[in-house]
């Protein structure tokens, strides 16, 4: 096959969505030689994809864009270039795909959040993404989704044949993983100031990650005497300011550190820092930090929603969201019952094992060879 990848959403710091664009087109153009790749990208995304030497792909370099004007462009002249690079099928990996597109289709669903929760999206996003999925979710010939708990949304609520849906689960990169490596730790607390003692949250700082529940939960704790940190890596997403405003109001500008977004080859250790690490989201379509968090030997707590139970198992700690009181009591108990602390941290890497970049790119080879067939 020619295969077309569509990697012009991946931004200039990515996260979740961005790192499984940069990790599958990496693993994917890595792992085999019986098919060609034409990866259209803006100018930074061969930097950040930085594919090997061996790897032979065919880049298609588009003019930088801001995100809404991507959207535009994707419909106005992204099919031009398809029709011109020849390919036999184009992965749309974000969401939505072209209205007329002169090959197969397949396009990645990250989660069903505009659907669920429009409430915490833009007015424009909002305007946009439920008709264009909808839309996108129909056309394609194939559609994949990165957990079941996905999966299940999107047949449910777009009323989608099951057998057009696959799940692909994310992977987890191996440099994630426990280090006793003093040096390397001491470096990197030193780089960002991190504290002896703190609990630690990673992804965007915005309205679905449910951050002022962790707040006033983390406000209980200390004034239950138990002294940590609270340190909150990820950049500023949309409506960051009530979660400063709330720190502001609680006094705890003291013990509430923003770090920004912290480069992958520095946050596994950042992860490895941590006493604790805490994810109190409303919904995930998978939850890429909490698997990383585990794989790093960290304790893990959580949201017990959607797709979070179905990717921490029992290898973290699952709380009803929204619930202040039970993820204080929760964060008490990771942090001072020792043998559940050891029982953790030997379950999360064994937990993280499961999930791969390879078996990523191997199933969604599947679904290629399937929209292709259909």
């Amino acid at each position: 096959m020619r295969i077309g990848i569509d990697a012009t959403a991946l931004p200039p710091q990515p996260v979740g969505a961005g790192n499984y664009i940069i990790h599958l087109i990496r693993t994917l153009t890595g792992m085999t030689s019986d098919h060609e790749f034409v990866v259209f990208a803006q100018p930074s995304g061969p930097n950040l994809i930085d594919l090997s030497e061996k790897s032979s792909v065919e880049w298609v370099i588009v003019d930088e864009r801001s995100s809404g004007s991507r959207l535009i462009w994707e419909q106005l002249y992204l099919p031009n270039l398809v029709r011109k690079s020849g390919v036999d099928l184009l992965h749309s990996l974000h969401y939505t795909r072209p209205v007329r597109l002169p090959c197969k289709s397949v396009v990645t669903f990250h989660d069903m959040t505009f659907f669920l929760y429009p409430e915490l999206h833009t007015w424009a996003r909002r305007q946009y993404f439920p008709r264009m999925m909808k839309y996108s979710a129909g056309k394609a010939d194939e559609l994949i989704t990165v957990s079941d708990s996905t999966r299940d949304d999107l047949i449910r609520i777009l009323q989608i044949d099951p057998h057009k849906v696959t799940t692909t689960h994310l992977g987890v990169n191996p440099g994630f993983k426990p280090t006793v490596d003093e040096d390397k730790k001491k470096k990197i607390a030193e780089k960002y100031n991190l504290p002896e003692k703190f609990i630690l949250y990673v992804g965007l700082v915005e309205p679905r990650k449910n951050l002022p529940v962790l707040i006033d939960a983390y406000k209980q704790l200390i004034e239950n005497d138990l002294d940590y940190e609270l340190v909150l890596v990820g950049r500023y997403g949309w409506m960051y300011e009530e979660v400063l405003e709330q720190v502001r109001k609680l006094n705890l500008q003291h013990a509430v550190r923003f770090l920004g977004y912290v480069p992958q080859e520095d946050l596994p250790l950042v992860y490895n820092l941590a006493s604790l690490f805490v994810y109190p989201t409303i919904y995930e379509g998978f939850g890429l930090p909490a698997l990383e968090a585990m794989a790093c030997g960290i304790p893990v707590i959580t949201s017990a929603v959607s797709s979070l139970p179905e990717i921490v198992k029992e290898a973290g700690l699952l709380t009803p969201v929204n619930d202040t009181n039970a993820l204080f009591e929760t964060m008490v108990t990771a942090l001072t019952n020792e043998d559940l602390r050891k029982d953790l941290i030997r379950k999360g890497p064994e937990r993280a094992a499961e999930f791969s970049w390879s078996k990523t790119a191997q199933l969604t080879l599947q679904v290629y060879q399937k929209a292709i067939k259909s």
